[in-house]
């Protein structure tokens, strides 16, 4: 991706290199090395506290979860187009974090079994309006393009992690697993950056996360789920959270990408699958 950026609306955005003041240009030397910088620790600990309160409000019920879910929301839609170089681009992330707030409230108001149909109809819709938003557009060919995929997939991510709203309906114990493994999986992939060790240390911390919590069901951490499926769970949180840390390390990311994507995408990865051990679990 070169150094000159295009917004969702198709006007061009430079990309200034960091404590740059308005209307420097920027550097012309074209950039060298790796395209993958991993995150770090300190979008790590972000993303450990977004998690920490999804485990800990989820038993206490859906409308506990929400102020959390909606900050996730509203990082996820603004990373999304971060990472993908398109900056400002103030509509398209408005219309990401908009469908998000109408499937949060989608879920809200249906039974817990018809999450997955009205999370299907407010993507739907929303589609539907990013079609309409790119009817506006004045770039070029591949200017759409690029806005339309990056406007429907910050969409879907967007919607997607409102999962984690009706899982907390189906099964509160298997959010709580699959969000302290995310919780205990960024931090220590932000220190371990050594490659092949990092993630599977992430992992058996997160199995050995659950398998604790899991062991004291009594105590109200996680209801009704016991250690094997809890540290089951947990591992599969922290495997979510390392490929949204991947996916959020690519193409030279910024310090803003860090602290956006970076802190959102672990944890908004791990939704669906939250969603599908908590209904598994309370079948």
């Amino acid at each position: 991706m070169s150094d000159t950026t295009r917004s969702a609306a198709g006007a061009p955005a430079v990309e200034r290199a960091p404590g740059a003041r308005a209307g420097t240009p920027a550097p012309s030397a074209h950039r060298t090395g790796s395209p993958i910088i991993p995150p770090g620790p300190k979008p790590a600990v972000l993303t450990a506290v977004l998690a920490v309160l999804v485990a800990v409000l989820a038993p206490v019920g859906q409308w506990a979860v929400l102020p959390a879910l909606v900050v996730l929301q509203a990082v996820t839609a603004a990373g999304w187009f971060r990472l993908n170089g398109m900056w400002p681009a103030r509509q398209g992330i408005a219309l990401a974090f908009a469908g998000g707030l109408a499937a949060d409230a989608a879920v809200l108001l249906v039974a817990p079994g018809r999450a997955v149909p009205a999370l299907l109809g407010v993507l739907g819709v929303w589609f539907l309006l990013v079609l309409v938003l790119q009817l506006r557009h004045r770039g070029g060919a591949d200017e759409r393009l690029d806005a339309l995929t990056a406007t429907s997939v910050s969409t879907l991510l967007t919607i997607s992690a409102a999962g984690l709203l009706a899982a907390t309906a189906a099964h509160p114990g298997a959010v709580t697993a699959v969000a302290a493994g995310v919780a205990i999986a960024a931090p220590v992939r932000g220190v371990l950056t050594v490659r092949g060790v990092g993630p599977v240390v992430a992992v058996l911390a997160a199995a050995a996360l659950g398998a604790a919590l899991g062991a004291n069901p009594g105590a109200g951490v996680i209801s009704s789920l016991e250690s094997p499926p809890a540290a089951g769970a947990a591992a599969a949180g922290a495997v979510c959270a390392l490929l949204g840390l991947r996916v959020a390390s690519y193409d030279w990311p910024s310090r803003f990408v860090h602290f956006t994507a970076g802190v959102a995408l672990p944890l908004t990865a791990a939704a669906p699958v939250a969603y599908a051990l908590a209904r598994w679990f309370a079948a």
